[in-house]
């Protein structure tokens, strides 16, 4: 079974060339890698192909590679992600599952990483968490079966990934979640989740770079609430716009009754306790406060960018090219 390991990025950079070097080590003998620049690139291997594209979204650059790829898998991976070596091998076995279309793995975040990746990567790896209950997408968890997976770590069977005419490029955040759900929904095919198939992804870090990315999720999965309720019209993701919500509004229950304020003032202390225990699993003084911090901010802005998405108009809602 042939692998294409399909990587988009801007320009090369450091990450860039720690990806490629550690899909070149992986564990498989029958893959190839297409490297996906806005313009040429100086890799040459036997095993790398280089596409240059133009300055084009993530998406678009994707679906380019799909046209070109030898495998009867394609593997989709950030440039600022590096699999792990067995990442193809483990990946395999699934597809002999012939309802299987994609696999999808966690992203976990690097060692080498500073400490304030190490505390964006702690946020989203937790239970309280951007979207909690999500925690699987970037530590390992249980096997089961998903509707919905980022692409940063997500290998896809290349004719199911014809046959859903590819990635919609009028979306970036959130190509993906619609990938998946025409993956499922309409072609009735299987997304796996399962913990070795494993990459480690660099962390956006706290604070300005993590909650613009934590912001811009929000907004599309606001907007893709309404447009593709399927898969994004669920609990989880209106809790963070509740509380920001809840924040704002629930003072005014000191003019309505006292046991209402109270009552507020309750589920505020509550969410605190919840939130500070939850830092002090990282066990570090500076990290703590980092978490603390940071797991407030996230919910604030995710909530802030939930609620705008849901708001907005489709003309609104444009690719973003600056990734």
């Amino acid at each position: 079974m042939k692998f294409s390991i399909i990587v988009p990025f801007r320009n090369d950079n450091d990450y860039l060339k720690e990806c490629v070097e550690h899909c070149l080590e992986l564990d498989h003998s029958d893959y190839e890698i297409i490297l996906l620049p806005d313009e040429k690139s100086k890799w040459k291997h036997k095993k790398i192909k280089v596409i240059p594209t133009g300055p084009v979204p993530p998406s678009e650059k994707r679906d380019i590679a799909a046209k070109h790829a030898k495998g009867e898998i394609l593997a989709f991976i950030d440039d600022d992600a590096y699999p792990r070596k067995d990442w193809l091998k483990n990946a395999e076995k699934y597809f002999k599952d012939k309802d299987v279309g994609a696999i999808g793995g966690p992203g976990v975040t690097p060692e080498s990483d500073d400490l304030f990746q190490k505390a964006s990567g702690f946020i989203l790896s937790s239970r309280l968490g951007a979207s909690p209950g999500m925690d699987y997408r970037y530590i390992p968890k249980k096997k089961r079966e998903v509707d919905d997976y980022p692409t940063c770590n997500l290998i896809v069977r290349k004719s199911v990934f014809k046959k859903v005419g590819g990635f919609d490029t009028e979306y970036w955040p959130g190509e993906d979640s619609k990938f998946c759900l025409d993956l499922t929904k309409k072609l009735k095919k299987k997304i796996i989740y399962t913990p070795d198939v494993v990459v480690y992804h660099h962390r956006k870090p706290l604070f300005k770079k993590h909650l613009r990315q934590i912001r811009s999720y929000g907004i599309h999965r606001g907007h893709f609430a309404k447009k593709f309720p399927e898969t994004s019209l669920r609990p989880v993701y209106f809790l963070p716009t509740l509380f920001v919500l809840g924040i704002i509004f629930g003072w005014l229950s000191v003019f309505i009754h006292p046991f209402l304020f109270y009552s507020y003032l309750f589920v505020i202390c509550l969410y605190l306790i919840m939130v500070f225990l939850t830092s002090l699993k990282t066990k570090k003084p500076r990290m703590i406060v980092l978490v603390f911090l940071g797991i407030i901010a996230t919910h604030v802005w995710y909530g802030i960018g939930f609620l705008r998405g849901l708001l907005s108009k489709e003309s609104e809602m444009e690719v973003r090219s600056n990734y």
